[in-house]
C-alpha cells in the first residue's frame, strides 16, 4: 500500500503526518521543538516543490509513506487519480494508494508561520509560530493518522482519497 499525506505546501502538516506516521515522531507526547524541525522536509521545501511527492520511508507494515504539496490547486489530487485509475483498469496498479489531506488539521499558528517563513522568508517570525502550530496540531494530526491507516487497511478500491473533512 502507499500513503500520500497532501497540504498546501507539502512541507508542513503532510511532513508531520508522514512522521507520525513512520513513528519518526511519538504519538504520545508533543514533540519538543527540535523534534519538529528535524522532520524530514518541515519547512523546507518552496513553492518550486508544490506538485512533487517526495518519499518519506516504509512503515512498520511494509507501506510507503509520501507527501505532496497541492499548492492552491484543487486539480492535482484527482488529476493524479485519474491517471493512477488508468493504470488501474490495464492492470498497472499492483498497490492501493491512499491519498489523505492533512489541511484540516492546520491551526492559523502554523498558517501562518509557513506565511512569514516560506513565502516572505522572516524564519524568525515564522519558525516560532511553526512550532506553535505544529504542537497545537498533535491531537488531530495523530487522529487523522489513525484514521488514515483504518481507511487503508478497510479500503476497497485501489485508489482512496479521504478529503478529512475538508473538500479542497
Amino acid at each position: 500500500m502507499i500513503y500520500i499525506y497532501n497540504c498546501y505546501g507539502g512541507t508542513h502538516s503532510s511532513a508531520l503526518a508522514a512522521a507520525y506516521h513512520l513513528e519518526k515522531l511519538a504519538s504520545n507526547t508533543i514533540p519538543s521543538k527540535n523534534e519538529i524541525l528535524s522532520v524530514d522536509m518541515f519547512n523546507k521545501l518552496t513553492s518550486k516543490d508544490m506538485g512533487k511527492i517526495f518519499f518519506h520511508g516504509i512503515d512498520s507494515d511494509g507501506n510507503k509513506v509520501f507527501s505532496l504539496g497541492r499548492g492552491s490547486s484543487k486539480l492535482i489530487v484527482p488529476s493524479i487519480q485519474s491517471m493512477l485509475e488508468i493504470l488501474n483498469e490495464k492492470g498497472k496498479l499492483e498497490e492501493k494508494i491512499i491519498f489523505s489531506n492533512t489541511s484540516p488539521t492546520v491551526p492559523l499558528a502554523m498558517t501562518l508561520g509557513g506565511l512569514f517563513s516560506r513565502r516572505l522568508k522572516i524564519d524568525f517570525i515564522g519558525v516560532p509560530l511553526l512550532v506553535i502550530g505544529a504542537k497545537k496540531a498533535h491531537p488531530d494530526l495523530i487522529q487523522l493518522v489513525h484514521n488514515t491507516k483504518e481507511a487503508g487497511k478497510a479500503a476497497i478500491r485501489n485508489i482512496e482519497i479521504l478529503d478529512n473533512g475538508f473538500g479542497r
